[in-house]
């Protein structure tokens, strides 16, 4: 599912205007994203958990070379599906 659809089906299922979903999912998206940008979780209840995790430092290789690659420490974004999500998704 695009955007494009996103934001028709939740006008369609909310009644609000196609700007007016566009407004909400884009303020969604921007809390999920500062908050998980402060290291926060965001459970959603019945739907899943956003959380950040940390990588550590390692050391890989270049696949086409074979040469060792330094591959740094970094964020990544989890997102672990809900119960409901599950057996919905399940049917």
């Amino acid at each position: 599912m695009k955007k494009v659809e996103l934001v028709e089906a939740v006008a369609t299922a909310t009644g609000l205007t196609k700007a007016d979903s566009t407004r909400a999912i884009d303020a969604v998206f921007a809390t999920i994203t500062k908050a998980l940008s402060k290291g926060d979780k965001v459970p959603l209840v019945g739907f899943g958990t956003f959380a950040v995790s940390k990588r550590a430092a390692r050391e890989g290789h270049n696949p086409q070379t074979g040469k060792p690659v330094h591959i740094p420490a970094r964020k990544a974004v989890t997102f672990k599906a809900g119960s409901a999500l599950k057996e919905t998704v399940n049917k």
